[in-house]
């Protein structure tokens, strides 16, 4: 069966086209998509921004750097999940639409961060605390990973053609206020409450504020304008892993790629607020103040970059963050090891921020123009998550594991070395400006074999 062009596909429920939708009507379409984005995620750091205060509270007797280590365990073994959340979700979005897919999703990762809020610690379930943490953050590992494909796919097709890069950067946007978010909750219960008292039990709060913050955006997502068709939609092949193996080099330049933009994203966002506190010896309270203010600077920087690679293509906006990830996190993370001013530590990941910007601004729609319609949301969302959990959810891990093994300083070493294969991804790609299969299906060629010249 020959795809049908969005553009020329009639929506479900809809009079209007969604590729054709006016700014006004995009704008919103992208807002509503995204609060869903903004929410999940927020859901997803609050983890990783307060496990520094409750680590030692679920894994007792192992001192502070390992009871972090075994948060991040967690953290990571949560991200082994997404690929279950990338398949699942991604049939869904794929046979069913990416409405129905985002809807579930952020049901799921709700009510996780209801039961996070009401778990025993170790004190009063012993072994169970570690275990059950683990369980429940399994269960958010699987909404988030389907999460990212069908926002990613949902944002991309939205888009009006020509600010595609533009509008969908707002999924890292919204990605990262959900960071800055939880860092921004972390700075404020900090300055009123303190580190004793957010310890002795007001962790808890972060996450009844992500609950009944997935009931709002429930509401706002139930709206949206759905961007599949019914031809896709009912395709033989759709959300079907056979299909997406059909498109090979795309399969291989998304893993690659999002391999070191995983990687580089924990390094430089979530991992910083430990390598401050671990490393550098600065205090929680202090970090949590640098840490809003650098992803806030990363969340602006989002929406101009990702209106460069409209114009310069997506390939070149690629090229400039693979190779700035092999030159620079030697350099820059021993730099930020060895600093005493928090101010200056800041500039230098506001810098390697400003390089990964290049590839969060455009990571849903880098990979969203490599497939078809009727796999595009298996295709994005399983590909991203497979690499995503291997590289980026490990990537506190082995940095917190290196340096408990006193050799800290391979960990740089290690991101750059990714980075190269990365790089290898990014020269495999092709320029979005021909090749893109949501504006130009007929010609791309990541398909398996381009249609006959009309």
């Amino acid at each position: 069966m020959t795809n049908i062009p969005l553009a020329q596909a009639p929506a479900r429920g809809q009079e209007k086209i969604a590729g054709q939708l006016s700014t006004r009507e995009t704008v919103w379409a992208i807002v509503k998509a995204s609060s869903g984005n903004l929410v999940e995620w927020f859901d997803f750091y609050i983890y990783a921004f307060f496990s520094v205060y409750f680590a030692e509270q679920f894994f007792t007797g192992t001192g502070q750097t390992g009871a972090f280590m075994q948060a991040a365990g967690v953290f990571f073994i949560g991200f082994l999940m997404r690929p279950v959340g990338g398949y699942i979700f991604g049939r869904i979005s794929d046979r069913f639409g990416r409405k129905d897919a985002m809807v579930v999703s952020i049901l799921m990762m709700g009510f996780g961060s209801l039961c996070l809020a009401a778990l025993p610690t170790a004190a009063t379930a012993g072994a169970w605390a570690p275990a059950l943490l683990l369980l429940v953050r399994c269960i958010q590992g699987i909404a988030v990973g389907g999460e990212y494909g069908s926002t990613a796919t949902y944002m991309s097709e939205i888009a009006q053609p020509g600010r595609r890069g533009f509008f969908s950067s707002f999924q890292y946007v919204t990605l990262i206020g959900g960071q800055l978010l939880a860092s921004l909750l972390a700075v404020i219960m900090t300055h009123t409450l303190g580190e004793q008292q957010i310890t002795g039990g007001w962790w808890r709060l972060p996450f009844v504020i992500g609950a009944a913050a997935a009931l709002v955006s429930l509401w706002l997502r139930s709206g949206l304008t759905e961007t599949t068709s019914s031809a896709d939609r009912h395709h033989e092949g759709a959300g079907t892993f056979r299909e997406v193996w059909r498109h090979q080099r795309a399969f291989w330049v998304v893993f690659g790629i999002t391999c070191i933009g995983s990687l580089a994203f924990y390094t430089f966002s979530t991992y910083m607020q430990k390598y401050l506190i671990n490393t550098s010896g600065f205090s929680k309270g202090a970090v949590a103040d640098a840490m809003t203010v650098c992803l806030f600077l990363f969340m602006l920087m989002q929406p101009l970059v990702g209106a460069i690679s409209d114009k310069i293509g997506r390939k070149n906006s690629m090229l400039i963050f693979a190779i700035g990830m092999v030159a620079l996190p030697v350099p820059v993370l021993s730099a930020i090891g060895t600093q005493k001013s928090l101010f200056d530590a800041g500039l230098l990941i506001v810098l390697a921020m400003a390089v990964l910007s290049f590839y969060t601004s455009i990571s849903g729609i880098v990979k969203a123009e490599m497939f078809p319609a009727h796999v595009r949301g298996l295709g994005v969302g399983f590909t991203y998550a497979i690499a995503n959990s291997l590289f980026g959810g490990s990537a506190e891990y082995v940095a917190l594991f290196l340096k408990n093994q006193g050799v800290g300083e391979v960990f740089p070493w290690y991101v750059a070395a990714v980075a190269a294969c990365g790089l290898i991804a990014v020269l495999c790609m092709h320029d979005n400006r021909k090749h893109s299969t949501i504006d130009n299906p007929g010609n791309s060629a990541y398909g398996k074999r381009r249609a006959p010249a009309a």
